[in-house]
């Protein structure tokens, strides 16, 4: 069984051998950031296994006391420069439990998701971590209707469905277990 592990536990950043992977689990929020024609996505790698490259919202893990809602305005500001209220969020408009395997550990993590509607802005990586400057390529503001179209993959797959089910937010969508990874996991 997987224990709680903070952001900052060392990585390796190298690939090891699938099977000597160390199992990770965490709470976590992520952010859909939307001026309503767009996205704004993070391009994701995995130095382990080179040319792996994802767009992925931008987010991470709860901090020990902290609300999700509260994570997620810090992880706005730590990772796009975006200062954000928690009323400014929409939701949670979905969770789910995600488990990502990469080249040097294998992490599950509980998500909830919420939205953010602001007007396009250029995003500021001065609050990245050490992990971040090694893994995060950079941004963009991608059209909600280029998602489907991507050249890399989007993670989650679903987001589309996630926009869509925030104008009629009354509940989370339950999305259940699923797997990104640039290694499987099994």
């Amino acid at each position: 069984m997987a224990s709680p592990v903070p952001d900052d536990v060392p990585r390796s950043l190298t690939a090891i051998e699938p099977a000597l992977r160390r199992r990770h689990r965490r709470q976590a929020v992520r952010v859909i950031v939307s001026d309503g024609t767009a996205v704004l996505l993070l391009a994701d790698s995995d130095p382990g296994k080179p040319g792996s490259q994802w767009w992925v919202t931008p987010g991470g893990g709860i901090d020990v006391g902290e609300s999700p809602e509260a994570a997620a305005v810090r992880e706005l500001f730590e990772e796009v420069g975006l200062v954000a209220a928690v009323e400014d969020l929409v939701g949670p408009v979905a969770r789910r439990l995600v488990i990502h395997g990469y080249s040097d550990h294998i992490l599950e993590q509980s998500e909830t998701f919420y939205l953010l509607r602001t007007a396009r802005f250029e995003a500021d990586d001065s609050g990245h971590t050490e992990i971040e400057r090694a893994t995060l390529l950079g941004y963009d503001w991608i059209t909600i209707t280029d998602l489907g179209n991507l050249d890399i993959p989007l993670w989650p797959a679903n987001l589309t469905e996630m926009l869509a089910h925030a104008d009629h937010c009354g509940s989370p969508l339950e999305l259940g277990t699923v797997e990104e990874s640039t290694v499987p996991v099994e």
